[in-house]
Parts: C-alpha cells; sequence; structure tokens
C-alpha cells in the first residue's frame, strides 16, 4: 500500500469477521489505501467455499486483504494476535457478544489493554432487549417492514441484494473515519463501535415510518403505492421489452406530450398541474402505454434522453456487463480470485480525484500472508508505555 496516495494509507486494519456485513467494511477500506489483515482460523472463513448465491461472498468482499491464519489454542498464537492488535489502528470483528471475551478479545478487555484502538463490532442489533440475538439481512428485512414494503402485506419480499449487509459495512466505514478523524485531533482514545444491521434496516424505511409519525395513514407497499407523478411507470415497449419512464416536472410533461403527439392531455384545461394529473393516472396512463408500445426501445430511449427524460430499460445483473456507462473505462475494475482467475467488478461508486479506485485488488490465498506478517511484528519494536501483549 505504500505510496499509493490512497487517504488511508499507513492505517492498519485487523479484520476478524465472516459473511457480508463485517468483510464490506474491511473491503472498503481496503480500497480506500489501509492495510487490512484479516485474521482467519485454520479451516479459513466458510464463506470461502459457499456455492450458489453466496459463490461470489468471498471474493467480493475480501479483495485487497492479507491473509493471517491464527490458532487461538497455540499460545505463540494467541501472542501474535494481540501483537498484531498493539500494531494496529482499528479492529473489525462480527461476532455473537461474549463470544471473543473466552479468547480474551472482547472490547471491554481490548479497551483497558489497547486505549487508542478503534473497535467496530458489527451485530445484529444495537444495545437492547434484542441484542442477544443472530440476525440476518432477511430476517431485519421482515422486521423493518422493509419487506413488506418492497412485496406486500401478503406478500413480503426481501430486497434482490444483500442491502443491507452491505449498507452496514458502509455505516462501519463512516464511523471508523470520524474515529480516526477524532484521534487525529489530538483525542487520546480510540473507540468502541457497535453497528446494528437491524437498526441499519430501520434507517431505510424510517421516510415510512415519519409518514405515518406526521399523517396517521399507514404507508402503502410499493405495488401498492399512491404515485407522486402524473407518468412514472413501467411500459411495454415493441418486441416485448419493457422501459421504466418517469416524467416529472411541467417541462417534462410539456416535452413529453408534444413529442409523443398527446396533444389532448398538454391542450386539456382539467389536466394544468400535477396533482390534476396524478387524480387522471387513470385515463393518462392507459394512452400513454398505447403510444409506448409502437415505439423499439432503442429509438424509444434516444428521444427520452434528448427531452432530458429520466428512463431506464428493465435490466438483468447480467445485462450489465454490456452497457456501455458500466464498460467504460474505469466503470468496472479487473481483479483476480484466490484461485488466479480473474473477474470484473464495479468499481467503488467514487472518484477520487478523478481516478477509478479498485483495480488490480487480490483475493488472499488463505494463510498467504502469515509469515510476512509473523516476521513484520518481528522487526516491529513494541512502546514500553505502549500495548505489549
Amino acid at each position: 500500500m505504500t505510496g499509493s496516495g490512497l487517504p488511508l494509507e499507513g492505517v492498519r486494519v485487523v479484520e476478524m469477521t465472516h459473511m457480508v456485513m463485517g468483510p464490506t467494511c474491511g473491503m472498503i477500506l481496503a480500497q480506500l489505501g489501509a492495510e487490512v489483515i484479516k485474521v482467519e482460523p485454520p479451516a479459513g472463513d466458510k464463506t470461502r467455499s459457499l456455492g450458489g448465491m453466496g459463490v461470489s461472498f468471498f471474493p467480493l468482499f475480501n479483495r485487497g486483504k492479507r491473509s493471517v491464519v491464527l490458532d487461538f489454542a497455540k499460545p505463540e498464537d494467541r501472542d501474535t494476535m494481540h501483537r498484531l492488535l498493539a500494531s494496529a489502528d482499528v479492529f473489525l470483528e462480527n461476532f455473537r457478544d461474549g463470544q471473543l471475551d473466552k479468547q480474551g478479545l472482547g472490547a471491554e478487555q481490548l479497551r483497558q489493554k489497547y486505549p487508542q484502538l478503534i473497535i467496530a463490532g458489527h451485530k445484529g442489533f444495537l444495545s437492547g432487549p434484542y441484542d442477544h440475538r443472530p440476525a440476518l439481512d432477511e430476517v431485519v428485512q421482515m422486521m423493518s417492514g422493509l419487506a413488506a414494503m418492497t412485496g406486500t402485506r401478503d406478500k413480503p419480499q426481501r430486497v434482490g441484494s444483500s442491502a443491507n449487509d452491505i449498507m452496514g459495512g458502509m455505516f462501519g466505514v463512516i464511523s471508523i473515519l470520524a474515529a480516526l478523524y477524532q484521534r487525529r485531533g489530538g483525542h487520546q482514545n480510540g473507540a468502541d463501535i457497535r453497528i446494528g444491521l437491524f437498526e441499519n434496516c430501520l434507517f431505510l424505511v424510517a421516510q415510512h415510518m415519519v409518514e405515518y409519525e406526521m399523517t396517521g395513514r399507514k404507508p402503502r407497499s410499493m405495488p401498492e403505492r399512491e404515485h407522486a407523478w402524473p407518468i412514472y411507470d413501467i411500459f411495454d415497449a415493441a418486441g416485448g421489452d419493457r422501459i421504466f419512464i418517469g416524467v416529472v416536472t411541467e417541462g417534462h410533461w410539456q416535452s413529453f406530450c408534444r413529442e409523443f403527439g398527446l396533444a389532448e392531455f398538454a391542450d386539456d384545461p382539467t389536466l394544468r398541474s400535477t396533482t390534476d394529473r396524478i387524480m387522471a393516472r387513470d385515463r393518462i396512463i392507459p394512452r400513454v402505454a398505447e403510444v409506448i408500445k409502437g415505439w423499439n426501445v432503442a429509438d424509444l430511449s434516444a428521444r427520452l434522453d434528448a427531452l432530458n427524460i429520466c428512463f431506464s430499460p428493465i435490466n438483468r445483473p447480467e445485462d450489465l456487463l454490456q452497457d456501455p456507462h458500466v464498460l467504460r473505462p474505469g466503470g468496472l475494475v479487473n481483479n483476480l480470485n484466490a484461485d488466479g482467475k480473474p473477474f470484473r467488478v464495479p468499481a467503488l461508486p467514487v472518484e477520487w480525484n478523478g481516478r477509478h479506485i479498485g483495480e488490480g485488488l487480490k483475493v488472499p490465498v488463505l494463510g498467504a500472508d502469515t509469515d510476512d506478517v509473523r516476521a513484520e511484528l518481528a522487526q516491529q519494536t513494541i512502546s514500553s508505555t505502549g500495548n505489549a501483549a
């Protein structure tokens, strides 16, 4: 990482996490320039061997890290772990409360031994009545009401990705950056941070909770919702394709009606305001659908783009591997899996001084860095007033 020019260069992170939320946090920190040392048991992180929909978990969320294998049944490996923590700025974990205490690695134990260490625990719940429970992305989507809003109350539907796990890792990064900034400002101690998967999902549905708080009306799910715009729908196009179109401003309404031969709507005195049009969706949408069905998606997209009207084809994830914007220079980065096979992945969704982040990252082979890290630790001088094990 030396000379990377990335903002977290020189920050050392020790990670003991698995699955998605904790590893996401470490992966983002690594892409921002931190040295992330992933401590694995002798058998390795269990997600290394997942198949099916989990086949991407380990390579995707563990790129750019170093892998160290430690067996805590061995005194010398416990000593190595403490030497690592003494040299670290951040410790990431996502174990159930109490599990790491048995290894002498609980938050309170670490805070006493390494007062400057930033500890980020990715948990199912923040402190409270449920903090003893395990949690999964789909569990908290059901608990928080997100699944009922994505589907319906009768047929709840989870979001089609590990959205909460990934967002939980992002909140971990945000909190760690805040703690690093605080420490940089002269604050002597680290921080004990707890990130809750359930509360993360609660944050996502806050808009619906506040809607109910303010109006007393139960929010409608996405399939049942009241539309806020006159045209904000999926339409069938020629050839069996479909397209989403969103007409949301007065200018868009006028240009859309003019472009697609809908003068009867543009000139209708009963459709002067957006509210008028929303109330008249029952007669507007069938007529618009009739017009759109005569267009192919390519020509329609070009016309809508020229009008600066929001639109989208109805893509699947695999379609994006042919999308011209995704394929622009830096849109996809080339990484290398632990088995030596290359794979492409979307770049971190930021540009740093015009630079895309994430090119050339490698997924570590199990234990590949154990010997090197042991040698580096042996050469480091432990401060006499600091945190020797």
